[in-house]
Formats: C-alpha cells, sequence, structure tokens
C-alpha cells in the first residue's frame, strides 16, 4: 500500500493545485453536490446536557457587555448561541465556556493593533454558523505590498527579486484546506474550545496552551514525545500521560490578520480564520509555515504547499485531544496514478456511517484524476453527517472551505466514496474491518528508523 508520506508525495491536499490544474475537474465535483440552506441530519447524537438561560449575576453581565458591543445582525447571532445551548457551552481544555472567551475578545487587550470588536464579530460568527469558515486569501492592499516584500525578500534591493515576489501574490492560492477543515471541525464540535483559541491567539501572548494526553499521539509515551520534538511543539511533559503543548501561528500571521481586519472582501478569510489556519499550519509543518506567501518547509515534506496525510493526523491529534487514525483508501503509485484500492466500497461507507454515527465528524481528502487516473489535483473536506432521498440513495452532508458557500452541501455516496483518498477515523473503528490501515503508527515506525537522518 503506497500512501501520502513523506517518500511518495502526492502533496496536493492543498487548493491551489485544483484551481491552477485542476479547474475544470473542480467544476465536476461540484456539479454532482447540492446546496442546501436546512438539512435532515440523521446521524448527530443530540446533547441534552445543555444551558439555554443565563442563571448566575456575572453571567448576565458579560452577556450584556457583548450585547452593547454588537449589532443588530450579531445581537441575533448572541441570541442564537444562548438558546441553542452553545454560548454556556464549556467543553474546553480549561472549563471556560464560550461567554467566558467571547467576553475576553471584547474587554481585555488584544495583540497587533487588532480590533476587539471585529474580533468578536468574527468569532461569534464562525461559531454560530462554521460553514462560514473559509479559506480564501485576500489579495494585498497598496498600503502593504512595501512591508509585505520586505518581509518576503529580507530586505532585498534587487528590483527583479521584489517584482518576481509582487507577482507570486497576484496569483496566491490557499492550501490551508486542511487547516480550515480543522478549524470548522473544532468549531462546530468544541465550540468553547475554538472560543478559547480565537482568545489566546488574539491575545497579547500571540498562543494558547492546551493540556493533552500523550496516548492521543501514540499508545507508547516515547513515540509521543518523539512526535511532539519532530514537530517542534513547545511542551511540558508532567508526567509519563500528560503534557502541557503550546500552539502558535508564525509571527508574519498577525500582518495578515491586519490586512483582513481592514480590507476584507466577500467570501474572504476573517481575521480569526487567519489566525487560527496560520497556527495549524504552523503545527503541523513543523513550525516552518509563512503566512504571507503560503509556504512551508519542514522534514516530512517535500513540496512547499499544502499537507500530507500524516502531518494532517498529528493535527487533528494534538488540537482535538483524541486518537485519529488516518485510513488510506486509495493505492498511487510513484507516478502519481491511482491503481486501485485498499478496501472494497461497502467497509468504506460502513466506517464512515459508524463514525458518523458516534457523533464525530470526518476530514477527508479526495482526488481528482484524469482519463488515464493521473492525479491532478486533490482537497480536504469535511463530512458532518449523511441522509437518504426518498428513493434510498445515500448522501453524504459536507462542507468546503474552499466552495463559497456558507452552509452544507451533499454528494451521493457512490460519487464521493470512490474518490476519497484517506479519512481521519477513530482508532476502534479503523481497526475493526481492515487489516493494515494503521498509517499513523506505520508512520511512525518509519520515521523513528529514519529520525537520524531526518
Amino acid at each position: 500500500m503506497i500512501s501520502v508520506n513523506s517518500n511518495n508525495i502526492m502533496s496536493c491536499y492543498n487548493a491551489s493545485q485544483i484551481r491552477s490544474k485542476a479547474c475544470s475537474t473542480d467544476k465536476n465535483i461540484y456539479s454532482n453536490s447540492t446546496n442546501h440552506s436546512s438539512v435532515n441530519f440523521t446521524s448527530t447524537q443530540i446533547n441534552t446536557n445543555i444551558r439555554t438561560n443565563l442563571t448566575t449575576k456575572e453571567e448576565k453581565e458579560k452577556y450584556k457587555t457583548l450585547s452593547q458591543m454588537l449589532d443588530k445582525v450579531d445581537r441575533k447571532n448572541l441570541d442564537y448561541t444562548l438558546k441553542s445551548g452553545i454560548l454556556l457551552n464549556n467543553d474546553s481544555n480549561d472549563k471556560s465556556s464560550v461567554l467566558d472567551n467571547l467576553y475576553k475578545i471584547a474587554t481585555t487587550k488584544r495583540a497587533d493593533e487588532l480590533d476587539n470588536k471585529k474580533l468578536l464579530k468574527d468569532t461569534l460568527t464562525s461559531i454560530a454558523n462554521p460553514y462560514t469558515i473559509t479559506q480564501k486569501f485576500g489579495d494585498i492592499p497598496d498600503e502593504y505590498k512595501t512591508e509585505v516584500i520586505d518581509k518576503l525578500t529580507n530586505n532585498s534591493n534587487n528590483l527583479i527579486t521584489r517584482k518576481n515576489t509582487e507577482i507570486e501574490l497576484r496569483d496566491l492560492f490557499s492550501g490551508c484546506c486542511v487547516a480550515a477543515s480543522e478549524q470548522f471541525n473544532l468549531a462546530k464540535k468544541q465550540p468553547a474550545e475554538y472560543a478559547r483559541f480565537a482568545e489566546g491567539l488574539t491575545s497579547p501572548e500571540k498562543s494558547v496552551s492546551k493540556n493533552i494526553k500523550l496516548d492521543s499521539l501514540s499508545e507508547n509515551t516515547l513515540d509521543a514525545i518523539w512526535l511532539l520534538n519532530s514537530f517542534e511543539i513547545p511542551y511540558e511533559a508532567k508526567d509519563f500521560k500528560n503534557a502541557k503543548i503550546k500552539l502558535a501561528p508564525d509571527d508574519n500571521a498577525y500582518l495578515r490578520a491586519k490586512i483582513q481586519q481592514n480590507f476584507r472582501d466577500d467570501t474572504e478569510r476573517s481575521s480569526i480564520d487567519v489566525l487560527m489556519q496560520s497556527t495549524f499550519m504552523n503545527v503541523a509543518s513543523q513550525q516552518s509555515y509563512n503566512s504571507l506567501n503560503d509556504k512551508r518547509g519542514g522534514k516530512f515534506s517535500n513540496e512547499d504547499s499544502g499537507l500530507i496525510d500524516y502531518e494532517k493526523t498529528f493535527l487533528e491529534s494534538v488540537v482535538e485531544d483524541k486518537n485519529t487514525m488516518s485510513v488510506t483508501y486509495q493505492n498511487v503509485d510513484d507516478n502519481q496514478t491511482l491503481i486501485g484500492y485498499t478496501t472494497d466500497y461497502d467497509t468504506v461507507k460502513s466506517q464512515l456511517l459508524e463514525t458518523l454515527d458516534k457523533g464525530n465528524n470526518i476530514i477527508i481528502g479526495y482526488t481528482l484524476t484524469d482519463e488515464n487516473k493521473k492525479i491532478i489535483g486533490a482537497h480536504e473536506i469535511t463530512i458532518t453527517d449523511y441522509k437518504k432521498d426518498n428513493n434510498g440513495e445515500l448522501y453524504f452532508v459536507c462542507n468546503d472551505t474552499d466552495d463559497d458557500v456558507s452552509e452544507p452541501i451533499e454528494y451521493p455516496a457512490t460519487y464521493l466514496i470512490p474518490k476519497i483518498h484517506h479519512a481521519g477515523l477513530p482508532e476502534d473503528i479503523a481497526m475493526k474491518t481492515m487489516e493494515q490501515t494503521d498509517t499513523w503508527r506505520y508512520n511512525i515506525r518509519e520515521f523513528n528508523k529514519n529520525r537520524t537522518a531526518a
């Protein structure tokens, strides 16, 4: 089985290759989807342990303060989050609630001239409707061009170098689909943790700390520690089971965020999107990401854009603090040609449905091929649910952070499943029906074997 790893890079789990090299194929996949403003969800478990009323004086005062800072539309979002149980949700790493973190964003100092009210609005919007999260970059306005080019060229005075950099910035497509999918997943499944991330990343500390279980990375403690070191994550091991890690974006992310704050157009990223996605790209690419040109370095990929599935799995595991396994369904040869599948259609369908029935979203990587099965592009999206039509045909409800649609889309299972290259599944489901799915631990062993060379 050939998977997407550092030795056999498909490295197209970013939107740039789809947009620049496979536009006609990309349109084809969208022609098989439908948009829905309301979806008949069938599988998501309902959480009955929610609070929808402000009960303490402190909660009421915080709510009042937020209301006074918001316009009419955003007050409706605030009211919706209260009535739906989102606002008082405290399923965060430090048990702070969505309300607690929104209040901090609104009333305490923010980093690098970021505006409290705009950050509040952007965070609230993405929590109220995670489908508004997008990976689309904005252009660099004239006011910031010199500063951005100076940073990217190390203040070079070479006119050709500067001109080439300016041209590169004009044609920039986002390779942040994995990061944006993880951002969506966090906002939808753990809104309090999402708000805590938003607060920490926009604070003067420019980072967020998180306590994680080491077995979320590997059942072997030494492997887990090696992973943290390999991905260059600042951490403090509390004991053999737990560690405190620090997650942060690259320094240039704050210039990007400020540009989006002041010059954001419709369908472009918000400042929160910038900082969240930059953090996730930086974490997964071994602290090598540059938000200004969407380039990454790092030891696990030979390409300078996007993330490979190994890095995606690490990202999911640390952000969500759960053991996610990357299951590879497609066999891809060294020429990046799809030559077969690792299992049958019904097994894939069963694994996806079982995962959704447990209340989990599934971040998948799908491939686009030409008539000769040559892979010409790929993308990451999130499966959030499933439904059946009147004829019993199965559809997967999905979110795509690069489709300009702020609502769910649906794909027929018969269309989507053959395109899935990999999926992030719970370990127990992944190991139940497939003999060789453990690419996560396989890669740990391979990288451990070669880590001296790396």
